[in-house]
């Protein structure tokens, strides 16, 4: 069974509409960790050592956020240019994240519409988020797609979430009990709307 890491940021968890509730689907969980940044951190002041050895213990790095100007809430980046340092991460001597899963978890204000060639944003989810899939390949991780739910602002009640909640729930399942394609899953463009594509057949059913 891998160990499963959650690294959550959100600034006001309060209001979210989205980010609360997908993370409350997974919080029961056996093998997974969840780890809510801005909690922990509230100045920004990241404990570098033990944010390394919690990536070191963990086999999936699961980013979720809200997408904010098609990128991260600023703790994120903050957390990128302390914790991923250079013979630690990548470089010579830097093997501590190599064969390690990951992937963002994100929700978006815009429709899905949106995020389409010639959509209104231009680029699409997998597109924006090239700096992490890079980031991921110089670290020797396997970046996989995101799941993505759209349209965060137009949720209002739990139930206009309970299929993507209950998806979410079975991607960190499936993710921790190894039973993920993860050549398709690394190939896909949403695994919100392609995870019966990724998964086995007995975790389908």
């Amino acid at each position: 069974m891998r160990r499963v890491l959650v690294l959550f940021a959100h600034p006001v968890l309060e209001r979210s509409r989205v980010n609360r509730r997908l993370l409350d689907a997974i919080r029961d969980l056996d093998g997974v960790t969840i780890h809510d940044l801005y909690e922990e951190y509230p100045t920004l002041d990241i404990d570098v050592k033990r944010e390394q050895e919690l990536l070191s213990s963990h086999d999936v790095i699961v980013f979720q956020h809200p997408f904010y100007w098609y990128s991260v809430p600023a703790i994120l980046k903050e957390w990128q240019d302390l914790v991923l340092e250079h013979g630690w991460a990548y470089g010579h001597g830097g093997t501590h994240l190599r064969g390690k899963i990951t992937l963002n978890a994100i929700t978006t204000g815009g429709p899905e519409t949106a995020y389409k060639k010639g959509g209104y944003n231009r680029f699409t989810i997998r597109e924006l988020l090239a700096p992490w899939d890079q980031t991921a390949f110089l670290c020797g991780m396997r970046f996989v797609a995101p799941f993505a739910v759209h349209a965060a602002l137009k949720v209002v009640r739990d139930e206009d979430l309970a299929d993507c909640r209950a998806d979410y729930r079975t991607l960190i399942q499936a993710l921790r009990d190894d039973r993920v394609d993860l050549e398709r899953a690394a190939a896909a463009e949403n695994l919100a709307s392609e995870l019966a594509t990724i998964l086995s057949p007995r975790e389908v059913a």
